[in-house]
Parts: C-alpha cells; sequence; structure tokens
C-alpha cells in the first residue's frame, strides 16, 4: 500500500507542476501533506516536516549565503572577463551560444558544487538568450545535464556515496568511469550543437556589425530566420524596451570602439557596482573559497556566511551599499531557500510514512532472478528513476548496498555496480528534490515544469549514453 501511495504522491506532483496547475512551493508541501493523511500518519505531519526541515537547513543556508556571495562577486566585476571570453567565442549565433552554455557549465562544475555552477552560468547566459531570444528551458536543460555528468566527480557527492556505503576506494570507482563520463560528456555538447542549431533556424544569425547599424537607424534589429546559404535573411524584430543604441544595463550592445567588445555584453560595464581596484582581492577570495570547499576545511555553509559577510565589507564599506546589495539578491535568495524548505516537506514525509523504502524495495523485488548476473546493467537502468524519485543518500546508503549483495551472489563485483549507480546524475540533476536546480530555474525565470518537460528525455538519454559506453568499454 505505501509503495502504490508513494508512486502515486510522486505523479501527483509531477503532472500537477508540469500541467502548471500548482506552483512548486505549494505542490511540494500540499500533495505530501495530503498523502500523509491517505496513510493514516497525520498526526505525526509535524514531526515529519520538522525531520525534513532539519536536514535541509544547511542546504538552505548555503544556497542563501551562496547566492549572495556569488550576486556580489557578479556585481563588482569578478566574472565580467569570463563572461566577455565566452560571449566573443558566441557572437551572436544561437549555436554557438548554446554549445558555450554547456561548456561554460562544464567547466565551472569543476569546483563540486551544483548552486555555484547554475548561479555562474545563468548569470553569464541569461542577457544573451534573453536578447537573442532564445528558448531558456534550452539553457537551463543543457546546463543541467552538463553538470549532471561533472557531478560524479569524487568531491561531487555521488561517487563518495557509493564509496562510503560500499566501502570501496573512490578512486577505484571513479577513475575507470572516466572514459564513459567523457563519452556522455561528448554527447551533452553534440546535443548542446543540434540544439543550437535548432534555434539557429528558428531564430537566424546575426552579426555584431548588422545589430550595431541597424540600432543606430531604426532601433531594431535583423534577425534571421532562414532563407541564404548561411541561414540569415532579413527580418525586422522590435528591441526590448529601453534597448537604443546607447541605452547602458544588461541589454545595451558593445560599444564598436571597444576592442574587448566582438559581440553583445551581458553585463553593464559602466555600473556603479564594479571594483576593479579590488579584482585580485575578490578573485583571491573566490579561489580561497573554493579550495577550501575542496579540502572541506569548513561546512560549506559556514564557508559561504563567512565569504558572504566579508565580500560584502571590503567590497561596500558602507552599510547602506551593503543593504542594497543584500535587498537586490533578495528575490533570489528568497525563491530558493522556499523552495529548499518546501521540498524538505516532500522528503520528510516520504521517508518518514516509509513510502521511500517501500518504493525502493519493491523496485528490487520485482528484478528477475535471471538478472542476476546483469546486476551492474540493472543498477545504471534503475539508477535513473531511482535518484530522480529519491534523495541520493536514499539511494546510495538504502538501496545500492542491496544491489551490490544480489550482484556478489551472481559473482558480479560491488564495483561494477557501484560505477554504474552513477549513470543517473544527468537526470538527477534535474528531481525536483535537488536544491540547485530550484537556482536554475529561478534565476533564469523559467517555469519548473517547462524545464522539466523539456530536459527529462534529454537528460534520460544522456545517462543511457552513458551507461551504453561503460559496459562498451568493459567498465560496467
Amino acid at each position: 500500500m505505501l509503495t502504490i501511495l508513494g508512486f502515486a504522491m510522486i505523479a501527483t506532483f509531477l503532472v500537477l507542476i508540469m500541467m502548471k496547475k500548482m506552483s512548486p512551493i505549494a505542490a511540494l508541501v500540499l500533495i505530501p501533506a495530503l498523502f500523509c493523511v491517505f496513510v493514516g500518519k497525520g498526526a505525526q505531519l509535524g514531526d515529519y516536516v520538522i525531520d525534513g526541515v532539519t536536514s535541509l537547513a544547511p542546504t538552505a543556508a548555503m544556497l542563501m549565503f551562496a547566492i549572495v556571495y556569488f550576486g556580489v562577486m557578479i556585481d563588482v566585476g569578478l566574472f565580467d572577463p569570463i563572461v566577455r571570453g565566452i560571449l566573443k567565442f558566441c557572437k551572436a549565433d544561437p549555436m554557438r551560444i548554446v554549445v558555450g552554455t554547456a561548456l561554460l557549465a562544464a567547466i565551472v562544475s569543476l569546483d563540486g558544487d551544483g548552486s555555484t555552477t547554475f548561479m555562474i552560468t545563468v548569470s553569464a547566459m541569461y542577457p544573451l538568450y534573453k536578447r537573442l531570444k532564445m528558448s531558456l528551458v534550452v539553457m537551463t536543460g543543457v546546463a543541467a545535464m552538463a553538470n549532471g555528468v561533472m557531478n560524479t566527480l569524487p568531491w561531487g557527492g555521488p561517487t563518495a556515496r557509493a564509496a562510503t556505503a560500499l566501502k570501496l576506494d573512490a578512486s577505484d570507482i571513479f577513475v575507470p568511469m572516466i572514459p564513459a563520463l567523457l563519452v556522455g560528456l561528448a554527447f551533452v555538447f553534440a546535443l548542446s550543437y543540434v540544439l543550437g542549431v535548432r534555434e539557429r533556424r528558428r531564430l537566424g544569425v546575426l552579426t555584431l556589425d548588422e545589430v550595431l547599424e541597424a540600432e543606430k537607424e531604426t532601433e531594431t534589429v535583423l534577425v534571421g530566420a532562414g532563407g541564404s546559404g548561411d541561414g540569415k535573411v532579413d527580418m525586422r524584430k522590435r528591441l526590448p524596451a529601453g534597448g537604443g543604441a546607447t541605452g547602458s544595463g544588461p541589454d545595451a550592445p558593445e560599444d564598436p570602439q571597444n576592442p574587448e567588445g566582438d559581440g553583445f555584453q551581458g553585463l553593464d560595464p559602466n555600473r556603479a557596482t564594479l571594483r576593479p581596484r579590488l579584482y585580485w582581492f575578490n578573485a583571491l577570495l573566490t579561489v580561497t573559497l573554493l579550495t577550501a570547499m575542496i579540502m572541506e576545511l569548513l561546512p560549506i555553509p559556514v564557508l559561504f556566511l563567512l565569504g558572504a559577510a566579508l565580500a560584502l565589507s571590503v567590497n561596500f564599506p558602507s552599510i547602506p551599499d551593503q543593504k542594497a546589495r543584500l535587498a537586490a539578491h533578495a528575490d533570489n535568495v528568497l525563491n530558493v531557500s522556499g523552495m529548499v524548505f518546501a521540498a524538505a516537506v516532500f522528503t520528510g514525509v516520504l521517508q518518514g510514512t516509509g513510502m521511500v523504502d517501500h518504493m525502493a524495495r519493491w523496485m528490487v523485488d520485482v528484478i528477475p532472478g535471471s538478472m542476476g548476473p546483469h546486476m551492474a546493467l540493472v543498477t545504471g537502468i534503475l539508477s535513473l528513476p531511482l535518484t530522480y524519485f529519491m534523495s541520493n543518500d536514499g539511494f546510495y546508503f538504502g538501496v545500492l548496498p542491496v544491489l551490490a549483495e544480489a550482484g556478489a551472489a551472481h559473482g558480479v563485483s560491488p564495483l561494477e555496480v557501484a560505477r554504474a549507480s552513477l549513470v543517473g546524475q544527468p537526470l538527477h540533476m534535474s528531481s525536483p528534490l535537488v536544491p540547485a536546480v530550484y537556482v536554475l530555474v529561478g534565476m533564469a525565470k523559467v517555469e519548473f515544469g517547462d524545464h522539466t518537460r523539456f530536459v527529462v528525455k534529454w537528460a534520460a538519454l544522456t545517462c543511457l549514453v552513458i551507461l551504453a559506453a561503460g559496459m562498451l568499454f568493459g567498465i560496467i
């Protein structure tokens, strides 16, 4: 009964948010509360919620102060050179922009934290997507998939959990998986290229000279929509409000006399919050913070709390300026932390009522005995739905040991099962139970349901490509 109710609760949640019948926060709170009553444990709802909130409170704190920290770093211009470099590569070609999104997300993911990856990626690419009227779900989907592949790094979480759960060495799990993961990353780049070409066909290709000339004369932009050999035709499209040739702000065109300006700019080069004299201090502070995070010198929430306080104090000594910066990022902080605490209700009810345990045991029990010798393959396939509908902790500490034991009885190495368990991470990063995904969709101003509808099929395909490559190379 609990198994059926667990799947029904998850299905109800996904259907309602994808059909936009409820907001994610409302669905994350009200649906589990209702099913808790159905289970007959409504009296324990308060305990389940408190347990869920307690377990996710450090994550919420980390996200709150990480948003403030990286928001301040963006304000003061730390990432402007990165943005300019990527925009030089992307120019105004939608295909290059989508590929650049995947590349940026993959590089920034090396720090092992999805939230910071999404904050930096969206901050850099969002103005460009908006300026060219590109699909924002393409941006969120590509970033999530690239980060999902890179999330398998030993310091990213899943590999360490698998190693801990099965008492194995993390390097023995991860290093042999590198070829398969590289294939998965290459597939993400190839998919980005295809999606980018699709956007190019829809929108066409711009060049900076065409845009600047058109803006000077008519305050309109010439965009291509197919027709000539290079995908360009003339089609007039009105600029967004306030987007005149001499405007400033995120949507302003770059100065053609600016030697660094070889494309659109994503950040206003004249904004009052820039602190060019403190650039190297901010860069050193950020490198130190990320190094301390990787080395686990202090808990991540503490590191970001200290970093945010120091960044605000040094860059904005005036208290009114500090308040202004906090107010500027308050929307993102409130949206993300609200989502995290709402998700705590969902996970608290799933775990507290025992639904998640019954669902896991049912999925393991339905595996035919004849599949025992292929338990690594089974684990890889099961990692897609289980890591999407469960937390990584629940999967790696609750389900993986059972799968590994079943495989060992048929001569399958626990290492193979552990490697296969990493396959589902590209899909996991878009799970409604992953706090970082709310940073991604919140900053990109994308509905969670729209993101889910777009990304699930492509992320699942990426997972299957990694699984196939692992089997082909004899890793899994």
